[in-house]
């Protein structure tokens, strides 16, 4: 006879918090705060009214809703239930969320009033869904209202067995090549992914952090759950706006956040801001998308914490660059994490030496386990070495230096082809972005005669200093860059089309030119 235990997964968090530390606050919204109690029974409620309306274990639950502490406990709710959380983006239109939720095959949907609204001709096209479940102030015509179905639920906690080799969730993906796909995750390796994260970030139990994003966002996954691995609190704001989120790191003294670039620059560029109003922070994470040196140079002299970089994928692979690692390595997005691995393949699938670009493939503890309903998408990120070792195709190209540390040149599908020459838009951008009239940049190829593509740069303009000519700018920008990296044009938008994580949707702008 021996001991025998199950290492706890994230909804059982819940629960230990709320035996141990029942009063102490566990999310707050601009509404109302959660203790780790309140939490708990009301996640519990959450799972037993699920499990009463036919949801099995392993069962799809769709959540719809901008962020507040009822989402939070509505995701808990589905886990300790069994079931697998689908958490889907506001911005997708309505036939793309139909899509989705067919793909993943939803029993039940949560979603705000508003969203109600705009989907209810179309519930009927939703062939697997059992029940629809509204939250709001505006309750709409059909479905139960959210408060009155959880308080009209038993608040015992369920008695499901759910292990750690059990699908967790479908996050889909940020879509910035096209049809989303359906990223599927077990609860082990995403409770390991949360421990790696909160060491590399610098987590502990006094920790109050952050949350601006979506919480279909995995950056705000990251936010809200290494925040449950400690027993900190987390902050959910229902938007982004630089004042707001601001005020709020004063209100409650923030010390941990985790944002894309974009946000970060929106805050700076904030008449709010100050370095005092902002003293409560220790450590702050940038991810989702590339972060420009002039910009983290901003964010470490301005912040007077520690900054962190992140490079990663929802399917699973993360690299840090630390605060003791950035002096000469400013370009560098680090090393692996805990558990990961990285090497660098030509496009023959040859293992390149230190120094070479090429594309970046990842060996993870927290991979996906696939994505969902599509084997061949599964298949063609898989890379098998000669000792037939799996790795992760990333679609990214990067760089490793002589001492380890990864360097993201650009996407492989962004990839330029001018004369025969390959160019990186990442190259160009990370030039123009300095020029002090460009508040963001992204650069495409577009068809040409002579050399069959040549780059042309999408730029948004600063607000402070005001863009005279795009000549100018053209000119002060191809100055600057390589004989084969000039841009043919500058065209002015009043902004970029991004995903979620902050990634510019380039097929989109792609698609603008070559209709």
């Amino acid at each position: 006879m021996q001991f025998d235990i199950k290492a706890p997964l994230l909804h059982d968090m819940i629960s230990l918090h709320s035996k141990w530390y029942p009063q102490k606050p566990a999310f707050i919204d601009e509404v109302r705060s959660l203790s780790w109690r309140e939490a708990d029974v009301n996640s519990n409620a959450v799972a037993n009214g699920l499990i009463a309306l036919g949801v099995n274990k392993g069962d799809s639950v769709a959540v719809l809703m901008s962020n507040c502490v009822e989402y939070v406990e509505i995701m808990f709710g589905i886990l300790k239930a069994g079931a697998v959380i689908v958490p889907l983006n506001l911005a997708v239109n309505t036939d793309g969320l139909v899509t989705m939720l067919n793909d993943a095959t939803a029993k039940v949907l949560f979603f705000t009033s508003a969203e109600q609204s705009r989907l209810a001709s179309r519930l009927p096209e939703i062939t697997t869904l059992n029940a629809h479940i509204t939250h709001g102030t505006e309750h709409v015509n059909s479905g139960a209202c959210y408060i009155d179905w959880r308080d009209s639920q038993t608040q015992h906690k369920p008695r499901i067995s759910i292990d750690a080799d059990d699908t967790c969730n479908i996050i889909y993906s940020s879509g910035t090549t096209g049809q989303p796909k359906g990223i599927k995750h077990i609860h082990g390796r995403r409770v390991q992914s949360m421990y790696e994260l909160a060491l590399a970030h610098r987590y502990h139990f006094g920790v109050v952090s952050i949350c601006p994003i979506g919480l279909y966002s995995n950056i705000a996954w990251a936010s809200l759950f290494c925040t449950l691995i400690v027993g900190g609190t987390c902050i959910v704001q229902n938007n982004f706006n630089p004042e707001s989120w601001i005020k709020a790191v004063e209100k409650y003294g923030v010390t941990h956040t985790m944002m894309v670039p974009l946000q970060f620059q929106k805050i700076l560029e904030a008449s709010y801001f100050s370095s005092e109003a902002v003293a409560s922070l220790e450590a702050i994470i940038s991810g989702g998308s590339p972060l420009f040196e002039n910009l983290k140079k901003q964010i470490i002299e301005e912040f007077g914490c520690a900054v962190i970089e992140l490079y990663g994928l929802t399917e699973g692979f993360m690299t840090t660059l630390q605060p003791e690692e950035v002096e000469g390595r400013l370009g560098s997005v680090g090393k692996p994490v805990r558990g990961h691995d990285y090497l660098i393949l030509d496009d023959n699938d040859k293992e390149l030496n230190w120094g070479n670009e090429g594309e970046i493939c990842a060996r993870s503890i927290h991979w996906m386990t696939e994505y969902h309903n599509r084997p061949e998408a599964t298949k063609d990120t898989m890379y098998f070495d000669a000792d037939g070792l799996q790795w992760l195709r990333t679609g990214d190209v990067g760089k490793i230096d002589d001492e380890g540390y990864l360097y993201i040149v650009g996407r492989k599908k962004d990839m330029i082809l001018s004369g025969g020459q390959n160019i990186y838009p990442a190259d160009i951008e990370s030039v123009a972005i300095q020029h002090p009239s460009v508040s963001e940049v992204a650069v495409i190829g577009i068809p040409d005669e002579k050399w069959g593509e040549t780059p042309l740069a999408i730029v948004v303009p600063s607000d402070h200093n005001k863009l005279t000519s795009t000549d100018d700018l053209l000119s002060w920008i191809n100055d600057r860059v390589g004989k084969r990296q000039k841009v043919k044009r500058v065209d002015l938008r009043s902004e970029l089309p991004r995903n979620p994580n902050g990634k510019i949707l380039k097929h989109q702008l792609k698609a603008d030119y070559t209709a």
